[in-house]
């Protein structure tokens, strides 16, 4: 099984989302932070599930969609993956 690790960047970009969305609703930020959170459980067992991150153009940089959302992570050794980043995917990421 794969290591999943936060980077503190993606964990300040779901804080960021957190605080944008709960300006409307406290509960829908909540929901949202803990969907994409939860969404990278995946990659524990399915490391290559995402799609390959166009801008960048390497195996190794995948991004997973959920919604709106990028969630970007690198496969840096066969156990240990990295999230870098989540994004809204109308944001330019490189």
């Amino acid at each position: 099984m794969v290591e999943v690790i936060w980077t503190s960047q993606a964990l300040i970009d779901l804080e960021n989302i957190g605080t944008y969305i709960a300006q409307d609703s406290e509960r829908y930020a909540q929901l949202t932070i803990t969907k994409l959170f939860t969404k990278t459980d995946i990659l524990k067992v399915f490391p290559y599930s995402g799609r390959i991150v166009p801008e960048k153009n390497m195996d190794t940089i995948r991004e997973l969609i959920d919604g709106s959302y990028r969630i970007l992570y690198e496969i840096t050794e066969a156990t240990t993956i990295h999230v870098l980043a989540v994004h809204h995917s109308s944001k330019f990421l490189f």
